[in-house]
């Protein structure tokens, strides 16, 4: 074979998963404020430490045309959502599903395309073995607010600064964050966000606003 022949390291990875039963991850819709940061995938997990972070994680499949689920979260505020690009009329809530959150993750994993989950204190191998399994079968997303052993990506906000309070007067109106995006042992990825910023859009801080529309 000549070397133009040789198969490149991605055609060798889809070959690898043919022959394991597992179908190669594909590209899902992304909030354009992750560009540079993180490409969601088809089959994968990923882990956040904020309720925002996973909503925004979610936005972008939602927009897409994509039906979401929330299990195990009070956190969710449905206004905020709403402004993020999630469509609420395809988004379905399991605020407390009790000792039953993995086989409620698992069933919606089933018919949904991103499922946000409250990951409990622990989880175990098996337990992880079982969703990975699903979500590779059925190329869906998992996105765990807290801990999840094995994910795709850990994503964490730090450096936060509060938009619209000054000394002693007004009211918290934008809020700045820089979001780190760990994979593996790769080094981590870094870009600042507000999130969300005085239109309550989640958007790259270099990025030019959004225009509001006066309301007549």
């Amino acid at each position: 074979m000549s070397p133009s022949a040789a198969p490149t390291l991605s055609e060798l990875r889809e070959r690898v998963q043919q022959m394991q039963g597992r179908p190669a991850a594909q590209p899902v819709a992304t909030h354009p404020a992750f560009a540079g940061l993180l490409q969601l995938q088809a089959g994968s997990t990923y882990s956040v430490d904020s309720m925002s972070l996973a909503v925004a994680l979610m936005a972008g499949p939602s927009a897409d045309g994509a039906w979401c689920g929330v299990v195990g979260s009070a956190e969710l505020g449905l206004e905020a959502a709403a402004a993020a690009g999630v469509e609420l009329r395809r988004t379905i809530l399991v605020p407390d599903p009790g000792e039953a959150w993995l086989e409620v993750t698992a069933a919606l994993i089933d018919v949904l395309g991103v499922v946000v989950l409250r990951a409990p204190a622990h989880v175990g191998a098996k337990d992880v073995s079982r969703i990975g399994a699903r979500l590779r079968q059925r190329g869906g997303i998992l996105i765990a607010h807290g801990d999840w052993p094995r994910s795709e990506a850990r994503l964490t906000m730090r450096e936060v600064e509060w938009v619209g309070v000054g000394r002693g007067h007004g009211h918290l109106q934008a809020r700045r964050a820089t979001i780190e995006v760990q994979r593996g042992t790769a080094p981590a990825r870094r870009g600042r966000l507000w999130m969300p910023d005085e239109a309550q859009v989640i958007r790259r801080v270099e990025d030019a606003p959004t225009r509001l529309r006066s309301v007549s």
